[in-house]
């Protein structure tokens, strides 16, 4: 009887090693992040997305976040950890991470590390982005319709080409609906400091803007407008938990499908470096539902603007462009991807300065 109930024994135990040996390994993921996760904003975006990842794929992954990262030598640190403890997939979320993601991508070659916003490569880092300016022409657009000023405020966090570009479009399309609009634009020169946010966005309000909008982290600018009773196009997030009264639309990111393809692709071996810069077409970049307060005919001008985007009819940055300082930059046709990617002057109706980079 013993020998039997050895038996039995040994062979569940053969069983279970075998059960074992045919589970894989979860794909170890690791996101870092600029600023605190909270509960709006470009961390907390960038979250969701991996959230959804966690949920299409389930035990085929194992993530683990580190926020509130400074950009420099921090943040390499903290990815030479993550790679040294078997993160073998690192999404690094802030532009100021490209130069030490890619001193980290040179000393761990088994890794692979994306970087957000970034402008360079390496045969096992990749940049991926989103064409957020077509969105910011279509709030443009809907700030143009709606502001009674003629003036919106821009809160900005660094010179870099894509917040130029976001600025640019969005007063393009602010334009389109009144040829005599402004939008002042404020630096911040950081990406998260929420009172700086809020004492730039009250300085706005106070030079005459009546419509808000913003590329900086925290909910601070919606909360401001909110205060202030001037009206809101948020970014990153829906803000209508922070200003259900001023918010017209959002421009949303949505990561989660990204972040699951990349996942899939790293446990197919079918990643490659090649860069991303997808759009609305893509699904990386939406607009939240209007405000009850937006009024039909502005709402239906933005949704076949949008429809014509999403279907390559139109292109934010066509025709002829001319810069603040009165020189054509374009005279007919679109702009191309490398001419967009290194912008670095303002179009005319903006009211600011580009410090230098």
């Amino acid at each position: 009887m013993l020998q039997n109930l050895a038996r039995g024994f040994a062979v569940l135990l053969a069983a279970l090693s075998v059960a074992h040996a045919q589970t894989p390994t979860p794909l170890k993921v690791a996101f870092v992040y600029v600023s605190p996760i909270g509960d709006a904003g470009w961390t907390y975006q960038h979250d969701l997305g991996r959230k959804a990842m966690e949920a299409a794929l389930g035990d085929k992954v194992q993530t683990t976040v580190v926020e509130s990262v400074a950009e420099g030598p921090d943040s390499e640190r903290v990815m030479r950890d993550l790679a040294a403890q078997g993160h073998t997939l690192i999404f690094a979320t802030s532009f100021g991470y490209l130069e030490p993601a890619l001193r980290v991508a040179a000393d761990f070659p088994a890794v692979k590390l994306e970087h957000a916003g970034g402008y360079k490569t390496a045969a096992n880092l990749r940049t991926y982005n989103a064409r957020y300016y077509e969105a910011r022409y279509l709030a443009g657009l809907l700030a143009g319709k709606t502001s009674k000023s003629g003036v919106a405020g821009y809160v900005a966090g660094f010179p870099v080409p894509e917040v130029i570009q976001g600025i640019n479009a969005f007063t393009l399309g602010m334009r389109e609906a009144n040829p005599r609009g402004q939008v002042k634009v404020l630096w911040l020169n950081t990406w998260f400091d929420p009172l700086r946010e809020r004492e730039a966005a009250l300085a706005l309000v106070h030079q005459g803007a009546d419509v808000l909008t913003n590329h900086s982290g925290s909910p601070a600018v919606a909360q401001a407008a909110e205060e202030q009773g001037v009206k809101l196009v948020a970014y990153q997030s829906d803000m209508r938990r922070h200003a259900p009264h001023a918010q017209l639309t959002a421009i949303t990111h949505q990561w989660g499908g990204y972040y699951t393809e990349v996942a899939r692709s790293m446990i197919a071996g079918t990643w490659t470096p090649k860069p991303v810069w997808g759009g609305m077409k893509d699904g990386l970049v939406a607009l939240a539902p209007f405000g009850a307060d937006v009024p039909k005919e502005a709402a239906a001008l933005v949704e076949a603007r949008r429809r014509a985007i999403v279907e390559g009819r139109f292109k934010p940055f066509s025709g002829r462009l001319v810069d603040s300082e009165g020189r054509v930059r374009l005279d007919k046709g679109a702009m191309g991807d490398q001419e967009i990617a290194r912008m670095n002057w303002f179009v005319q109706g903006v009211v600011g300065s580009l410090p230098k980079q």
